[in-house]
């Protein structure tokens, strides 16, 4: 069986509740103990950089996108067991998506929010059918998925919608998630 790699957005600053950044850790480190592979942004900063910072403390697998004009902002992790740099942003979600199994949304700003929203439009299309696990850390989401409920309700998305992510309210719940995702 080959190596499973997991998709990981999530913000590039660390947010003001801990447990966000101590949620990246915790991932981090349990994506290295299961063998896994850890695909995200390539930043060194914020809970991008903890979760691959984790990652490779416990001997993990890491693979690294950043768009060119990101090296400077994110600080570019260039120390990855793969290093990338993409021309621009699309380019970076294509590389991060097609290089894994699932995707896991952690606390984030707007560039978490796009590539979220990237990879549900594309499940909703049928372009795909990996799982979508949103990590809603101390409610951290509650109100993106009120707004998803709410396009439902108002009628411009069916309820299907919903059942391309899966909301996990803390780690464990995104472990258990995981292993069913990924078993």
């Amino acid at each position: 069986m080959s190596q499973r790699s997991i998709c990981v957005f999530c913000g590039a600053r660390s947010g003001k509740d801990p447990s966000y950044e101590a949620t990246a850790i915790e991932l981090g480190t349990l994506i290295a103990n299961k063998g896994w592979r850890l695909v995200y942004g390539a930043g060194d900063i914020g809970i991008m950089g903890a979760v691959a910072n984790a990652t490779q403390t416990a001997g993990g697998d890491t693979f690294g996108v950043i768009p060119e004009h990101l090296l400077k902002r994110e600080v570019g992790k260039t120390d990855l067991s793969r290093f990338i740099v993409t021309e621009n942003m699309h380019e970076r979600k294509k590389v991060m998506f097609m290089n894994c199994d699932a995707i896991v949304v952690l606390p984030g700003g707007a560039g978490s929010l796009d590539e979220f929203f990237e990879v549900m439009t594309w499940r909703q299309l049928g372009l795909h059918d990996k799982p979508i696990l949103l990590a809603n850390i101390n409610g951290y989401w509650d109100p993106l998925v009120e707004l998803l409920d709410h396009v439902i309700n108002e009628g411009f998305a069916e309820d299907s919608l919903r059942d391309f992510i899966e909301v996990v309210n803390d780690f464990d719940g995104l472990q258990t998630a995981l292993d069913g995702a990924l078993s």
